[in-house]
């Protein structure tokens, strides 16, 4: 499987975009992939632990623990965080993990990209639902990152822009819909379906597709992700 990779250009200041993206109750507000994290009380000489959870069905969250490390002080005026990540739940797909995220300024706004990649559980049938799974968090990892930009540039909250986003698909659906229970010719339901999946969405709805999906040959993997992954 390809590891994956997100890329976003956000006009914001790197203050504010470090505090949204390292602060937990700022990240757990726009990252659609989590609804519980918490930084664990720190140690001494090791990397920040932190607990994370995703509630996929009710009253039964997904839960697990990590460790991650940032580095703010690069002469180029960039930013790097590294984690690693564990799950020991059994309904959990992803066994172990690792990523960064890398803040490189260019002109008047940040190249905000991620990297990471994960060993799933369940034998080979992990491995056929990770054909599935995987898109879906790529998918999930691009969608947050777009609502993540749009509260950095246009202050649209991530609650307002997850309205907004349910909005727009109840509006394609319906449209979809009604052009099937019409009885309208072939041709102009292949129509309303073409636009429904293919219209793009309004400025301030997010959307996965804003996003850079392949590593340009500039994006290198920091040292510091190799470091948090020897950890103890």
């Amino acid at each position: 499987m390809n590891k994956l990779y997100i890329e976003a250009r956000i006009r914001v200041d790197m203050a504010t975009l470090w505090e949204r993206t390292q602060n937990p109750a700022e990240h757990r507000r726009w990252d659609l992939r989590f609804t519980d994290i918490d930084y664990l009380p720190e140690k001494p000489g090791e990397p920040q632990h932190f607990r994370y959870a995703t509630r996929l069905l009710p009253f039964r969250p997904i839960a697990g623990t990590g460790i991650s490390a940032g580095d703010r002080d690069r002469p180029d005026g960039s930013r790097t965080s590294a984690l690693r990540f564990d799950s020991a739940d059994p309904l959990s797909i992803i066994e172990r993990g690792s990523g960064y995220w890398r803040y490189v300024p260019s002109g008047n706004e940040i190249r905000f990209y991620t990297g990471y990649d994960y060993r799933v559980r369940w034998g080979r049938l992990g491995r056929i639902a990770d054909h599935v799974f995987r898109p879906l968090m790529g998918w999930a990892t691009a969608w947050s990152f777009d609502r993540l930009r749009l509260w950095c540039e246009r202050g649209i909250t991530p609650r307002r822009a997850l309205v907004g986003a349910v909005l727009d698909v109840t509006l394609r659906m319906a449209a979809v819909v009604s052009a099937l229970a019409l009885s309208s010719p072939w041709w102009l339901t292949l129509g309303v379906v073409a636009l429904a999946v293919g219209l793009p969405p309004l400025p301030g709805t997010p959307a996965a597709r804003r996003c850079l999906r392949t590593p340009p040959g500039c994006a290198a993997t920091p040292a510091l992700l190799a470091a948090v992954e020897a950890a103890s």
